[in-house]
């Protein structure tokens, strides 16, 4: 009898083990590896990611191509001071971007997003609150991205983009699927660096070296609005990347 018990006790250990593994292994965090100004590459499921309209880089133009192109994308959760920095500059360079952005921006900054939309920016969802949905349901990720929407057209009189990024670049395929049904492309990256911690600023010169150094044809490009240094760099960067033949593109161009 105790020989039985345990067995169905390690029986059982054995279905939680697997199950549990099951559930991490649902969760992908998206990353690349770089290869200077060449392509880098992409997750291993990144075919997966293209199936339910996910976009990182555009794949219709490569390093031997005569166009070359950027898209300059911002993941903004709260203003600083250095996202009106950041559009100042994108309006004198008269350069489009996206921004993602989370209700904190719209109830904070009303006046700030409506800036955005005045000036021929995409207004894109970064979820409400910078939630994983991973671990959501359908009925959550779906509450939770259209409760944005209704938000912004409230607050702001701005219907959103379609387009969404995940917080930290945490996805899952359930998630990328209940994300597509709504409606939505999902936009990743094929650029981004550590821009995000607004007490471990990178120098100007580095930033500026890192950045450079890994542009690449196509590139999806993700930087921080509230980061002191990209605020800074911003107009020299925008006119080296032009010095280099690069022009700038929108969502709605890539993902057409």
């Amino acid at each position: 009898m105790k020989t039985k018990l345990i067995a169905l006790l390690l029986l059982s250990v054995t279905f939680i083990n697997i199950f549990s593994l099951g559930a991490s292994a649902e969760c992908s965090n998206w990353f690349i590896r770089r290869h200077g100004n060449e392509r880098p590459d992409f997750p291993p499921d990144a075919d997966m990611v293209k199936s339910y309209d996910g976009y990182f880089i555009d794949e219709r133009v490569s390093g031997d191509s005569d166009k070359k192109v950027l898209y300059l994308t911002f993941d903004a959760g709260y203003e600083n001071g250095n996202i009106e920095k950041i559009l100042d500059t994108l309006k004198e360079k008269g350069v489009p971007a996206a921004f993602f952005i989370l209700d904190h921006l719209i109830v904070a900054n009303t006046d700030l997003v409506k800036r955005m939309g005045s000036e021929g920016h995409l207004i894109c969802n970064h979820t409400k609150n910078h939630r994983d949905l991973t671990s959501a349901t359908d009925e959550e990720i779906a509450k939770d991205i259209t409760s944005l929407e209704e938000l912004c057209l409230e607050r702001c009189g701005i219907e959103m983009s379609k387009y969404f990024r995940f917080p930290a670049g945490k996805y899952s395929e359930s998630a990328l699927k209940c994300v597509q049904k709504l409606g939505y492309k999902t936009i990743f990256w094929s650029f981004a660096y550590e821009d995000w911690d607004n007490k471990r600023q990178p120098g100007a010169e580095y930033a500026t070296k890192k950045i450079l150094d890994n542009t690449h044809n196509g590139a999806v490009i993700l930087l921080h609005p509230t980061s002191s240094t990209n605020a800074e760099i911003l107009p020299s960067l925008i006119d080296a990347w032009r010095s280099m033949g690069y022009t700038f593109g929108t969502l709605d161009e890539l993902t057409k």
